[in-house]
């Protein structure tokens, strides 16, 4: 926790077979906008991990020569204090419920705490006017988070026990007075502040290393030219938040309202599933439809008869209503290959890599390239 105990610490050190790059999805549907929960990087709720991306995003206005801070720095911070806010519910402006309290730093051994911080808020965070309890997914001091609390979501309330807000005074915190997170040396530094433990910093750096590999685990091989371009476009907006509506050929826009469920893209900056696959191939020079049913009636149509073995890298993928009938669709992913798609997949959600067998409707795909 920021400036706190070593008993913070896991007692396991990531492993590489603990984690997969991306998890694997279930099958499910979801009203009109069907897509399994999975798919997130690696074990990280979607919610969490759109915080930890808007921080990356807004850190630099709060601290303009920090260098280096990527999401994967915040996750793994947030996976040693909170496990990523596991089993608590996280709404959609990012409030954390119930909230996550740390013990009651009074001295007496509890929790490995040995040293006791007096009050420094009346309770206002911590909930208690006996002593200091570290806050929120990433168990900040009421103290500390005076210092680096900041607004990220909007409310004019900087508050630990909100996702944004916790992840981006977090990021403000690593940051410092302006460190370059690329050199290892002032990475350690920066999460060795945050906790003053050799063994919280190797822990934490494990949890980075494993969270760039998931990022970063894409297989490219064999793949080229504008095939790669619009590939890479599309992989360059993982953890961008869903917004229905949302994206244009210069890249993530805030969307319109509403879904089919009832969900507004207007306050959040993103993309919906067409807007992310008209984003990519405008990067190659190739203009989409806006919508996925008009995106389907462009390039050369890959029957759903053939199944998804007949899928190439760079391809659109399509889902329907009632496949067989290219009016109903209302889906589309960019294929990757080895069965996965890049996807904006729903609200509530993020640019995430997902089995293009995760959800129902298969309609075939289109190849543009």
């Amino acid at each position: 926790m920021a400036l706190l105990l070593s008993a913070a610490v896991c007692c396991a050190a990531p492993v590489s077979s603990a984690i997969s790059a991306y998890a694997a999805l279930q099958a499910g549907t979801d009203s009109q906008e069907s897509i399994a929960d999975g798919g997130s990087a690696a074990d990280i709720p979607p919610r969490m991990l759109t915080a930890y991306t808007k921080a990356v995003q807004q850190v630099g206005r709060h601290v303009p020569t920090c260098r280096g801070m990527r999401w994967p720095i915040l996750a793994a911070i947030a996976k040693v204090e909170s496990n990523h806010a596991t089993g608590h519910t996280i709404t959609a402006s990012g409030d954390i419920r119930p909230r996550i309290y740390g013990v009651l730093l009074n001295g007496s051994g509890a929790g490995g705490n040995t040293t006791s911080f007096p009050d420094t808020d009346g309770g206002h965070f911590d909930g208690t006017a006996l002593g200091e309890r570290a806050v929120g997914p990433f168990q900040f001091l009421p103290s500390t988070w005076n210092t680096v609390g900041a607004d990220a979501n909007g409310d004019q309330v900087a508050d630990p026990h909100n996702a944004d807000d916790a992840a981006l005074g977090a990021a403000i915190y690593l940051c410092g007075k302006g460190r370059n997170l690329t050199q290892r040396t002032q990475l350690k530094a920066a999460i060795y502040q945050y906790n003053h433990s050799t063994a919280y910093v190797v822990n934490v750096l494990g949890w980075i290393d494993t969270y760039t590999a998931a990022a970063n685990d894409t297989d490219l091989n064999g793949v080229s030219g504008t095939v790669r371009t619009v590939i890479e476009a599309a992989l360059s907006q993982q953890g961008m938040p869903y917004s229905w509506g949302g994206g244009s050929i210069q890249g993530p826009s805030y969307g319109t309202c509403c879904s089919p469920s009832g969900k507004s893209g207007a306050h959040i900056k993103g993309f919906d599933c067409s807007g992310l696959t008209l984003y990519a191939y405008a990067r190659a020079g190739i203009r989409l439809p806006r919508t996925a049913a008009a995106q389907a009636a462009i390039g050369r149509r890959i029957p759903a008869r053939l199944g998804t073995g007949a899928l190439q890298p760079g391809d659109l993928v399509f889902y329907a209503h009632s496949p067989g009938h290219d009016s109903t669709i209302h889906h589309v992913g960019l294929y990757l290959g080895h069965g996965q798609m890049i996807n904006a997949a729903r609200p509530g959600t993020v640019v995430r890599l997902d089995s293009v067998n995760a959800m129902s409707g298969y309609a075939g795909g289109a190849r543009l390239l």
